[in-house]
């Protein structure tokens, strides 16, 4: 079976995290992703609340760099929690348990902090190279030594006539 989750969205509260007594990193919060689509001409926005758990490496990482309102992308599995509740009700839900993520804020743009959080970039995104993100258990990917990064202008076709799309972030559907 496969099971895949990817989202997209800015988290809900602050993380919060505990130690197993193992001594296991686990890290809760929540994630809020919005669709938003026309009916009958008229706009519309639904937004979707999932609660995300990080382990190991990746929950002290979210700890240090994620505060309330960070936007990260999240690929992982989801999960279904059940338990029985202080009045004796069985209670579930569902969650993701994220496996790799990728912080999208940019550099110094803190959702509610000043100079003390400024997450670092995995990596600079470069034309024609996609973002590094934070994958258990490495911290870095690397290339092999005989790999060699071709330059941009290699990519890039010579003549400029490359026309320039600006296009809104509100407008992409995912």
């Amino acid at each position: 079976m496969y099971n895949k989750v990817i989202l997209v969205g800015n988290l809900t509260r602050d993380i919060e995290l505990r130690y197993s007594q193992g001594g296991m990193a686990i890290a809760n919060t929540g994630l809020a992703t919005s669709r938003k689509f026309t009916v009958n001409g008229e706009k519309k926005e639904e937004v979707c609340f999932v609660d995300i758990t990080f382990f190991a490496r990746s929950a002290e990482v979210a700890n240090q760099y994620l505060r309330k309102g960070s936007k990260i992308l999240v690929e992982g599995r989801l999960n279904f929690d059940q338990w029985v509740d202080q009045n004796g009700q069985k209670r579930s839900k569902h969650s993701v348990v994220v496996e790799t993520m990728q912080m999208l804020d940019s550099k110094g743009s803190a959702q509610g902090g000043g100079d003390e959080y400024a997450a670092p970039q995995m990596a600079q995104p470069t034309q024609g190279y996609q973002q590094q993100s934070y994958q258990q258990p490495s911290y870095q990917q690397q290339q092999p030594q005989s790999y060699q990064k071709p330059s941009v202008q290699q990519q890039m076709p010579s003549n400029s006539s490359i026309p320039v799309i600006d296009i809104d972030e509100d407008e992409i559907p995912f």
